[in-house]
């Protein structure tokens, strides 16, 4: 891809990776403050496509916790092919959710099954079709050249 091309394709994406209080398909609940000491260690977060190692889609460009959850702003570049992959997924309506690669710092046993995770080491967030969390999921507010339509910001 030629230096006058690069970027042509990239869209960012907002949307939230996580919500407080509501369990996931694993019976996992994330609790409010869960990500702060992790947020304030590193800002690095991977952008991955599908949780794969390497396979690096774009870029985060926002992760913060608010009162409704992990609430993340990214851009899904063309410069990778995971990145290309990724931006035609988004295109063709197949991609749209998010999902968290962590490590569980600090967590309790529910009773019926999963966690209570109050404490998260966030090591990821990846772009996927079926997130654990369902309603984790994303929308293209910027670049919509890439996705061949016009996106109201």
């Amino acid at each position: 891809m030629d230096q006058d091309r690069r970027g042509q394709g990239s869209v960012v994406i907002e949307g939230y990776a996580s919500l407080f209080g509501v369990e996931d398909l694993a019976g996992d609940v994330v609790r409010a403050g869960a990500f702060t000491r992790s947020l304030m260690r590193q800002r690095d977060v991977a952008m991955l496509l599908n949780h794969r190692g390497g396979r690096m889609a774009g870029r985060w460009t926002m992760i913060r916790e608010d009162g409704r959850g992990l609430f993340v702003r990214g851009l899904v570049e063309d410069q990778t092919a995971a990145g290309v992959m990724a931006l035609s997924q988004i295109r063709e309506g197949r991609l749209d959710g998010l999902s968290i690669g962590f490590i569980a710092r600090d967590w309790t046993p529910r009773i019926a099954r999963g966690r209570e995770l109050r404490e998260i080491d966030l090591r990821e967030i990846s772009l996927v079709a079926a997130p654990m969390l369902q309603s984790a999921r994303f929308a293209a507010v910027g670049g919509a050249r890439a996705l061949g339509r016009r996106v109201a910001a």
